[in-house]
């Protein structure tokens, strides 16, 4: 898409920020466009140039961008997937944008968008290392202060709804995207422009609480098995939360070989093999990754030979 949209070729140059392995740039490199991975863990930055993906170990800010751009690699697509929301500085990260973005240059960044947070009632996404959960209404007003405008935005499912944003410097010719002011004026007509937007938040998390240990409560005094799936980190902000142990859940299941005969932070729940699963036939799984219930419901087709069924907790208590 990006390469099609913006013309790139062997003459564009293509940065991204937190490039991780190198697992987006292989493709950059195997389309002919230059690219630079900015990667601060050096062993996977390594892993990243073994597969042929330049790579800079360093954090991204003001100060590196400034001196990639001095070094020849100004951006003509800046890329940065879900890691702004990570950034312990904003100002600085974003700063470091304008400053390594040519002048006519595209940034793209993605995020999970607050909107569907609060609307879905989507706590368990809070956790540490997440500094910010961002809006366009919040972005713009960052974005305006180190000199770029936001041109573009798709509305994409990952994370249980993300904004892909593209933003470029205010002087740019890049044309303004209706699609803009359709999500902004999602946003305002949820109130995240003012306080009566968020007030009511605390009380719809405490139901989901409150639903959830109700429908535990039932199952057990129904002599009714639960196990979940997916040892997930939104798993651990529910589950503490909750107050939920192995005594309501048994155990939960994750195709991870690594994670596999660990406990769950906190609540000490069991993680075993998916086929636990098939081997104790459960009344009921909850899937603790709920922005993957269609995709693990259908790997876990077999659950429903012997009459088990899947629940979700979010937004709301949901049996199927």
């Amino acid at each position: 898409m990006a390469v099609a949209r913006f013309g790139l070729n062997a003459s564009s140059k293509v940065v991204e920020i937190a490039s991780n392995d190198g697992y987006l740039l292989q493709y950059v490199v195997a389309a002919g466009v230059p690219c630079l991975g900015v990667e601060p863990s050096a062993n996977v930055a390594q892993a990243a140039r073994s597969k042929g993906v330049p790579t800079e170990i360093a954090f991204f800010g003001l100060d590196t961008a400034r001196r990639l751009a001095d070094a020849g690699h100004a951006a003509d697509l800046l890329v940065s997937k879900n890691v702004l929301a990570h950034v312990p500085d904003i100002n600085d990260f974003v700063a470091g944008v304008g400053a390594i973005l040519k002048p006519e240059g595209a940034y793209t960044v993605e995020f999970p968008h607050l909107l569907n947070l609060i609307q879905q009632v989507q706590f368990d996404t809070i956790y540490h290392e997440h500094f910010t959960y961002l809006s366009v209404l919040a972005i713009e007003k960052v974005f305006a202060k180190h000199g770029l405008r936001i041109f573009d935005i798709d509305e994409v499912p990952t994370h249980g709804g993300s904004l892909r944003i593209f933003a470029c410097r205010e002087g740019s010719i890049q044309p303004l995207s209706p699609n803009v002011a359709i999500v902004r004026n999602k946003e305002i007509a949820a109130g995240l422009d003012r306080p009566e937007g968020y007030a009511d938040f605390g009380r719809r998390v405490e139901k989901v609480r409150a639903d959830l240990l109700a429908f535990l409560g039932e199952a057990q005094a129904g002599k009714m098995r639960v196990v979940g799936y997916g040892a997930a980190a939104k798993g651990n902000t529910l589950f503490n939360y909750c107050g939920i142990t192995e005594r309501q859940i048994g155990f939960v299941a994750d195709r991870s070989p690594a994670k596999q005969g660990k406990l769950l932070p906190g609540s000490h729940i069991p993680i075993r093999d998916p086929q636990a699963i098939l081997d104790e036939k459960p009344d009921y799984v909850l899937i603790v990754p709920w922005n993957l219930r269609d995709e693990i419901s259908r790997q876990l087709a077999p659950v429903r030979a012997w009459g088990g069924r899947f629940v979700t907790a979010i937004p709301n208590i949901a049996v199927f």
